[in-house]
């Protein structure tokens, strides 16, 4: 017999476990809902595109439409499908695990793995959303939908609500082994904090390069530039922004025990 759990995980996956959700939790599964209309929408922009065809009315915009309405709700479905644990998976062995080993499982899977991945995703995309704007993409069809740029830039912001929503997950796991003070969760999570400071390292190197730079400096060549040129480290070539990275990241974990302690002092 299933238990209460069970049921409601299977009936809505974002009411199960919700005494253990933070508000960032909450705040994406009500986002996701929200979306969630978009399936029945969907399936009637299919049907009457059918239905049109088959009289001989072709619709570009609806076979627009459905791209835009599937590719939306698919990539916040990831979202919610990482805050309630709904993703699909094989569960041969986590099953068998203890709490304390899924709790691990999970944050090596979401911290290491799945965070990182997310954030190269939004840091590839950005440059596809921005490039997509500037040259006001449309549709490849004189009757589709136009101002193609928005899904794109919709796509590229999605990949943040998708890391927000990992980051939450995972906080919520390493809940389950120890107290997920900022600078556990900032170590526990190593790849990605380091992806993430390098991120942004670099993109604000490249703007203030780019803006106290000469006027006909190409945007193509400003990576091209010193501070992107790569420095020799122990008879490697390495760049200066991923050695940046390491000693910033050491800093803000450093920085963020040494305040973790203050109130455990003052206490004593």
């Amino acid at each position: 017999m299933s238990s209460p759990d069970e049921f409601i995980a299977i009936t809505d996956p974002g009411e199960a476990g919700r005494e253990d959700h933070s508000i960032v939790d909450r705040l994406v599964i009500q986002i996701s809902n929200l979306f969630a209309w978009f399936y029945p929408i969907l399936m009637m922009a299919i049907v009457s595109q059918v239905i049109l065809r088959q009289a001989g009315h072709n619709q570009a915009w609806l076979d627009d439409l459905q791209w835009w309405l599937y590719g939306a709700a698919v990539l916040i479905g990831i979202a919610y499908a990482v805050t309630t644990n709904s993703h699909v998976r094989v569960d041969i062995f986590y099953e068998g695990f203890a709490d304390a080993k899924k709790a691990r499982t999970e944050v090596f899977g979401l911290a290491w793995l799945f965070l990182p991945f997310t954030l190269l995703a939004w840091d590839m995309t950005l440059h596809y959303a921005v490039a997509s704007v500037v040259a006001d993409e449309g549709s490849d069809s004189p009757n589709g939908l136009h101002n193609l740029w928005i899904l794109k830039v919709f796509l590229n912001a999605s990949f943040i609500l998708i890391a927000v929503a990992i980051w939450a997950a995972y906080v919520r796991n390493l809940a389950r082994l120890t107290e997920p003070v900022l600078w556990k969760q900032l170590f526990y999570a190593l790849p990605a904090t380091l992806f993430a400071v390098n991120l942004v390292i670099y993109y604000a190197v490249y703007w203030v390069v780019r803006l106290t730079g000469p006027e006909d400096q190409r945007v193509n060549r400003i990576t091209r530039e010193a501070p992107f040129e790569e420095v020799a480290f122990l008879g490697y070539e390495v760049s200066p922004m991923v050695l940046a990275a390491f000693v910033v990241t050491a800093i803000l974990i450093g920085a963020a025990y040494m305040l973790g302690r203050k109130p455990a002092a003052a206490k004593g």
